[in-house]
């Protein structure tokens, strides 16, 4: 009989040592096998996942939830454990949380930078015009723009390299020379306004510290109103964060108008963004009209091809 609470440990030291950090998929999976040892059930089976799972004073989608992360345990442990059972998908209804993210166009992105042209004092409009640049044109996540220090940027090399970012993984990102060179001209006019830093900081907020992640997140929506993007019916307002989605589709977009094999290149744009898995990097790529378009296109010129 295999130890269930072995197991998880075993489980979670996998995964994370692949970069998830699972702490939900804890919560969860620890009792349920608690759970099973106290009404002596030596395997995971569908019935026992779902009795367990679907208290009455959990909300449907915590269910559903809870049955998802027992699923995928019990892939894992089936290959030790045949007579595990594995809770197909589909067995609940499961409520997709997905915000349908705002794929900016260049007009939006220039009237949000024209608002942030606005805010007072002069260096705080410069800080936030150059970090959402940034966020755009590389699709770096914002916390990751914030958090950069000086010696992030290798000037010669034009390269910029985000440390230990989400999953505790580095990566570097080749920056176009006119992004170095706004960077460059951010930076000198920076210095010049306070001479003296006191951060290691590459942005900094008019008091010469590291801008905080929560002001950007309470300034952008206010730029946002100011730039006129509303949102869609039953949708959010545009996030900072939609820029990230922005550049994910608008690459596949060119790659697509290159001709350029996009499935081989998805690894590529995984790996570029700092996601574990190409899987993640799906999940950014929603389906614009004209990225529909390139698509479909592409598909119907692989099919001619196929039938000649």
């Amino acid at each position: 009989m295999i130890n269930l609470t072995s197991a998880v440990d075993d489980y979670l030291t996998t995964r994370r040592a692949l970069g998830y950090k699972l702490e939900v998929h804890r919560l969860v999976l620890y009792p349920f096998v608690a759970h099973l040892a106290t009404i002596g059930a030596e395997h995971i089976t569908v019935d026992n996942a779902l009795r367990w799972a679907a208290q009455p004073s959990d909300a449907p989608v915590w269910v559903a939830a809870k049955i998802g992360i027992i699923r995928v345990f019990a892939r894992y442990l089936i290959a030790l454990d045949p007579a595990t059972e594995v809770p197909p998908v589909g067995l609940l209804p499961e409520p997709s949380h997905r915000i349908v993210p705002h794929i900016y166009s260049d007009e939006d992105l220039r009237k949000v930078l024209m608002a942030a042209d606005h805010l007072l004092p002069e260096h705080r409009a410069d800080t936030y015009r150059q970090l959402i640049s940034l966020v755009a044109v590389t699709g770096m996540r914002a916390g990751e723009a914030v958090r950069l220090d000086c010696d992030d940027i290798d000037w010669e090399r034009e390269l910029l390299t985000i440390v230990k970012s989400k999953f505790g993984k580095s990566r570097q990102i080749p920056l176009h020379p006119t992004t170095t060179e706004a960077l460059a001209a951010y930076a000198a006019r920076r210095d010049s306004r306070r001479p003296r830093a006191k951060s290691t900081s590459f942005f900094t907020s008019s008091i010469g510290t590291r801008v905080l992640r929560d002001n950007v997140s309470t300034v952008f929506p206010c730029l946002v109103r100011e730039a006129g993007l509303a949102a869609s019916h039953g949708r959010r307002p545009p996030r900072l964060h939609d820029l990230r989605h922005a550049f994910a589709v608008k690459t596949l977009i060119n790659w697509y108008r290159d001709g350029v094999d996009v499935q081989a290149k998805l690894p590529l744009l995984s790996t570029y963004l700092g996601h574990v898995a190409p899987s993640t990097t799906y999940w950014y790529l929603t389906a614009v009209p004209e990225l529909l378009e390139l698509a479909a296109l592409r598909l119907d010129d692989t099919v001619n091809r196929t039938e000649r």
